[in-house]
């Protein structure tokens, strides 16, 4: 017959090494835990369930490190909530040691950075703080100044796009538009409007693309045109194309209005369908006349397109303007110019002009 307590003994023995083996290890992990809640609540005035995700991601067994990089940032100028945002997003950065990241800041500094820049810098992107001085951000800075020729520019880009000093697909990308004979000028458009654009890693794909659209890798527009295409997905482009279509216009004409005005793909799908519906079916002009002017669909349709439309409609019905004038100026012109020149011009037709131009702008 079986015996329990004959075993219970030997059960118990076995459990307390059990114990002995796991419970030390489990009791440091929850101490540490519990350790890291608590400083981020009292010392950073965390929330609990803000210190609570924050420890997930990094924990220490003791504030001595954290209390030396809060002491850090302090003595260089951050604020507490400054500080409190950068440990929110790079909780790890509490285990830091200052003595590698103070030589980033003096090197930021040597190029003209105030306090405030590199306050400003780091607490955008902390990841930053963690990126090699000799391997990254010097040599991405240099490349950056080749562009921009000043420092002052430099750091103003940086500043707008902290994320550069960790992307390490930025230098080789510079080379790979270089290379494919993209000038200075239209990487330097890149850098100042989009930089984002150079650490995409479909950009050699999109090199290719724009240049199949005949587009000058030495012109701006080059840049204007890879912008575009690298903004817009492809779902999103070949959409707006076939709304472009259902107006007329064939896939060759729509490449044209693109080479013509790149940013015209920028623009809604219904921004495009209302501007086309305007044009042809209030209007009744020829769709196809907007491909000579894409930028068109660049205004606002409210405020600029209607009103000036709805003038120059009433100018041709009068034989006031002749049907071969070109359709695009009276667009692209200033508000003053446009005035003077399609309504106050018209004396016996100024009052009627005010009241279209006027009421189709939604002015009382």
């Amino acid at each position: 017959m079986f015996n329990s307590h004959r075993y219970k003994p030997l059960i118990y023995l076995n459990l307390k090494v059990l114990f002995r083996r796991t419970q030390p290890h489990m009791f440091c992990t929850s101490q540490s835990h519990s350790l890291t809640v608590s400083y981020l609540i009292n010392n950073l005035g965390f929330t609990p369930q803000s210190a609570l995700n924050a420890s997930k991601r990094h924990r220490f067994k003791t504030p001595h490190k954290a209390d030396l990089i809060i002491a850090f940032f302090k003595t260089h100028g951050f604020s507490h909530s400054q500080i409190a945002s950068i440990v929110a997003k790079l909780p790890k950065i509490l285990s830091a040691n200052p003595e590698r990241i103070l030589p980033k800041f003096q090197f930021l500094a040597s190029k003209g950075a105030s306090t405030d820049d590199i306050v400003l810098l780091a607490t955008r992107n902390p990841r930053f703080l963690h990126s090699s001085l000799k391997n990254n951000i010097i040599p991405t800075y240099g490349m950056m100044k080749t562009f921009f020729q000043s420092d002052q520019k430099t750091l103003r880009c940086i500043a707008s796009f902290p994320a550069l000093f960790m992307e390490h697909r930025l230098v080789k990308n510079v080379k790979l538009l270089a290379d494919a004979g993209v000038s200075n000028s239209a990487i330097h458009h890149l850098c100042r409007t989009r930089v984002s654009v150079l650490y995409s890693s479909d950009l050699r794909k999109l090199v290719d693309e724009v240049k199949e659209l005949g587009f000058d890798p030495s012109s701006v527009k080059f840049a204007i045109a890879l912008l575009a295409k690298k903004t817009i997905r492809k779902s999103l482009w070949d959409a707006k194309v076939d709304i472009l279509k259902s107006w007329g216009w064939s896939k060759e004409t729509t490449s044209q209005a693109f080479w013509r005005n790149p940013l015209c793909m920028l623009s809604s799908k219904d921004k495009i369908n209302e501007v086309m519906k305007l044009w042809v079916n209030q209007l009744g002009w020829d769709p196809l006349a907007l491909a000579k002017f894409p930028w068109l669909f660049g205004y606002n349709l409210e405020r600029r397109i209607i009103p000036r439309a709805f003038v120059l409609q009433y100018l041709l019905s009068r034989g006031l303007r002749n049907k071969n004038d070109n359709l695009s100026t009276p667009f692209y012109v200033s508000e003053e110019l446009f005035f003077n020149k399609f309504v106050e011009c018209f004396t016996e037709e100024r009052s009627q002009l005010r009241k279209i131009y006027y009421e189709k702008k939604g002015c009382s």
